[in-house]
């Protein structure tokens, strides 16, 4: 079938979309609209960002998202803005004009991303709540020309936009069925419900789930890798929900990291603050929170935390649901407990009580948009003065996100002390044998552990410890 989107008003059809062709790769050839950008290929410098619209209600609910790693299919449905778009009558829009004259553009090769990034924070889209150098994160001036860009989106902070005519098109764009189309020997679907995903995987049990493309998006454009099956989960509506109750909250497999970040904040600052650092907007508008724990990786930042806080998996197949606590998820290497034909339904996280000490700390060698060298997550339910639970949780240690247990074992039963945090500290250093690699020697990790474990008891004696510390 045709994949359908809107650009600027029109329709646009690829008759049969590659189902890893990106998004860059269609606006600089066919549709010769160069003013996106290529930087790094791997939503790291947000040179090629643009706007992606859909559907929310009555409305159209727009946000940021990195081309580069944005497969064509996951446009089905929806509306693309490019840096194009702001200036199509042939007259600049007010943020361009301002960035223009006040000297924001240098070598000039990043301002189109930072426009886009600035124009959606403008018009509302996901994350404009944020503060401005918040909101850019995620797009890098090699000629550290932030000062002036920072002060044009302070200049330009609301722009008003008529998204009517666009909310009437979007109708019906892409309907209620099932999607899919094939291209060279491999095939692509976008189910639009939960059954019919069910019914693609138990079809195709070994087809890869896509739900931001934020890491499988580097496989192609970095791996080089061919998919033959890919079905995107994008657009599965009941996939969505983000339910709070005074027990919890539950995220739906398609929520994403930037639509998750006000509920998981009111469950702890600390989830809000390390939510913030998970890469750049653009990628918190893309990534969804079950997809970080889907894809198993050992320094994902979300695992070790909700571990921590005692998270429960349910997955779905064919078969029914079947519900695990998040840690059992993890095998091994690269080895998640998921059956062929099973996906990630839904994640459900404890909300901590009165009584539990929460640290979460992540630890990387650039503090914005950078993976983690060590991600450490600490609960620690202290009644009367005594450690009665302990969860410790850590990633980057492993060849998962794992728990501590002799660290856990540590404390738990004794008093909450400095004494029992360095006898605690002590024992962590048998729990792992990590790696050694560009973001840290295995030396480094084992020390950054048992400093994260005292920066818990530090922050409990009032010292400020984090950016988090310090703005309270």
């Amino acid at each position: 079938m045709a994949l359908r989107f809107l650009l600027d008003g029109a329709v646009i059809e690829i008759a049969d979309p590659d189902p890893t062709g990106t998004v860059l790769d269609h606006l600089r050839g066919p549709l010769r609209r160069t003013g996106t950008k290529e930087g790094c290929g791997e939503g790291d410098c947000g040179a090629c960002t643009v706007l992606v619209g859909e559907l929310d209600g009555e409305r159209v609910a727009w946000r940021a998202v990195n081309a580069c790693i944005q497969f064509l299919p996951m446009l089905h449905g929806k509306a693309l803005m490019t840096v194009e778009s702001l200036s199509a009558g042939g007259a600049l829009n007010p943020l361009q004009a301002c960035m223009a004259a006040n000297g924001s553009s240098q070598c000039g090769f990043c301002t189109p991303g930072f426009v886009m990034s600035l124009h959606g924070r403008a018009i509302g889209a996901l994350g404009s709540e944020l503060a401005l150098a918040d909101g850019i994160a995620g797009n890098l001036c090699r000629c550290t020309g932030y000062g002036p860009i920072l002060e044009a989106g302070e200049t330009v902070a609301r722009l008003a936009q008529d998204d009517a005519s666009t909310a009437a098109a979007l109708q019906g764009l892409a309907g209620d069925a099932l999607a899919s189309g094939a291209f060279q020997g491999r095939q692509w679907f976008a189910p639009r419900s939960s059954d019919q995903l069910t019914a693609v995987l138990a079809r195709y049990p070994e087809a890869r789930i896509v739900a931001g493309a934020t890491d499988v998006g580097l496989w192609v454009t970095k791996g080089l890798r061919d998919l033959d099956t890919l079905v995107f989960i994008g657009d599965v509506a009941d996939l969505k929900a983000i339910e709070e109750t005074p027990e919890g909250v539950r995220i739906g497999a398609g929520v994403r990291y930037a639509e998750a970040h006000g509920a998981l904040a009111r469950l702890h600052p600390d989830l809000g603050e390390l939510v913030r650092r998970i890469g750049g907007l653009q990628v918190r508008s893309s990534a969804t929170v079950c997809g970080n724990i889907a894809n198993g990786s050992p320094i994902g930042d979300g695992p070790p935390a909700l571990i921590a806080l005692g998270a429960e998996l349910t997955l779905r197949s064919a078969e029914g649901r079947r519900a695990m606590p998040l840690e059992a998820y993890f095998l091994d290497y690269g080895k998640q407990n998921r059956r062929p034909g099973e996906f990630v339904e839904s994640v459900f996280v404890p909300r901590p009580g009165a009584n539990t000490k929460v640290h979460i700390s992540k630890l990387s060698r650039r503090f914005d948009s950078d993976i983690s060298a060590v991600m450490g997550a600490f609960a620690l339910t202290v009644h009367g003065g005594t450690i009665t639970a302990a969860r410790v949780a850590f990633g980057g240690m492993a060849a998962t996100p794992r728990r501590a247990a002799g660290c856990e074992a540590a404390l738990t039963g004794q008093l909450f002390s400095e004494s029992t945090i360095a006898m605690a500290a002590e024992a962590l250093r048998g729990d792992f044998s990590p790696l050694s690699d560009v973001r840290g020697t295995s030396a480094y990790r084992i020390e950054a552990a048992a400093g994260l474990l005292w920066r818990l008891w530090h922050r409990e004696q009032g010292a400020a410890v984090s950016v988090l510390d310090v703005e309270a």
